[in-house]
């Protein structure tokens, strides 16, 4: 059964980036839909509209048309380039909070990180703009 299934989908473009956001808003506005019930206007197209996201999203899982998708893949990407470098700079921040002390330069605004433990308090001199500030631990 997995052969066959790997064999349907050579050719094919396969799940990317933009699938996934497409099938995320369409499991959203599912979602939506039960807190708003289907009588209410906003119910009703919320439910057709994730429905149709899903039907797009498998379009485009399906589609053979691979250089056509990935130029759609790409300008999402682009689209959210600074969004996804944003979260990706806040997660690599608080991965590194259990072993450092990041401060902040009141001169520049460079962060600075200091390993955790030591001394009650501490003398930085900011490798940018050289000015020395005390913070305590």
């Amino acid at each position: 059964m997995k052969e066959k299934f790997m064999r349907f989908m050579q050719g094919r473009n396969g799940v990317d980036q933009f699938a996934r956001f497409t099938m995320g808003v369409a499991l959203a506005a599912i979602v939506l839909t039960v807190f708003t019930g289907t009588r209410s206007g906003i119910g009703a197209f919320l439910d057709l509209f994730g429905m149709a996201a899903i039907v797009y999203t498998y379009f485009r899982i399906f589609s053979k048309n691979i250089s056509k998708r990935y130029q759609e893949n790409q300008k999402y990407l682009q689209m959210t380039d600074k969004l996804r470098a944003r979260f990706q700079k806040e997660k690599r921040m608080m991965s590194q909070r259990k072993d450092y002390h990041i401060y902040s330069c009141p001169g520049c605004g460079q962060k600075i990180r200091i390993p955790r433990g030591g001394f009650k308090k501490v003398e930085i001199e900011c490798p940018k703009c050289h000015t020395k500030f005390i913070k305590r631990r």
